[in-house]
């Protein structure tokens, strides 16, 4: 089992992002704390992995995957998962809980671009959730994660779209009126337009084969899936 202190380099990160998660990491397992939104969005992009990778027996690399909420609920659908970050406090906290649940997690401390050198087309599935808009260069990520998977396995993305209603509900509403997240989690300069994503992942040697998006209800507390992806939204690709 690698350690999360291997030493990383070639890195694809932003040092103020990596400190403001760093702050937080105790609190990952916490389903009241600031992470509240990712345990409750986690059922809906697990399902939806699931729906069309079948992830059961199916070797899984979860890129960016903090504190191992998404890595662990994969494992627990049967796959072999290897989960990669740059948070060495929030991989401390995902191999803590490792233990306490009993989970098949491989956690390493590692970049997407240099696990994709030291592994290419190792994986039947690769999942980036809720990552791409907290880095300099996503379609740098996006390059490494078609790299790092088998010709015929699926990539999934999850991101924010870039426009003035994810501004108003994702920045302005999550963080400041509903205090979901806490305020400055996200830049508006970074989030993403799924057509910004689908040429990347296109010209990476991805086909993307559908998208779906995730809302939320402030009056029923309630996330779900369905075919609004103007705020956070999910792309399934398929490497051809």
């Amino acid at each position: 089992m690698a350690s999360p202190t291997e030493p990383v380099a070639g890195m694809n990160v932003d040092q103020a992002e990596l400190q403001k998660f760093a702050e937080l990491a105790h609190k990952w397992w916490d389903k009241n704390s600031e992470f509240k939104p990712l345990h409750e969005i986690n059922p809906l992009r697990l399902n939806y992995i699931d729906q069309y990778a079948s992830l059961a027996g199916k070797e899984v690399l979860d890129v960016g995957c903090g504190g191992g909420i998404l890595s662990e609920s994969m494992s627990e659908r049967g796959a072999k998962v290897t989960g990669i970050d740059l948070g060495e406090k929030a991989l401390k906290v995902a191999q803590l809980h490792r233990y306490e649940s009993g989970a098949d997690v491989d956690y390493r401390l590692i970049s997407v671009e240099d696990l994709a050198s030291e592994r290419p087309e190792s994986f039947d599935v690769v999942t980036c959730m809720e990552m791409l808009e907290h880095v300099p260069d996503p379609a740098a990520v996006v390059r490494a994660c078609a790299r790092l998977v088998r010709p015929g396995g699926q990539v999934f993305f999850s991101t924010l779209n870039r426009n003035p209603k994810s501004y108003l509900f994702a920045v302005l509403g999550a963080e400041y009126v509903l205090k979901l997240l806490p305020k400055g989690t996200h830049e508006y300069e970074k989030f993403i337009k799924p057509s910004e994503l689908a040429s990347w992942a296109r010209q990476s040697g991805l086909d993307v084969q559908g998208s779906k998006g995730m809302t939320y209800n402030p009056l029923s507390k309630r996330y779900s899936l369905n075919d609004d992806v103007s705020v956070n939204y999910l792309l399934r690709t398929v490497k051809s």
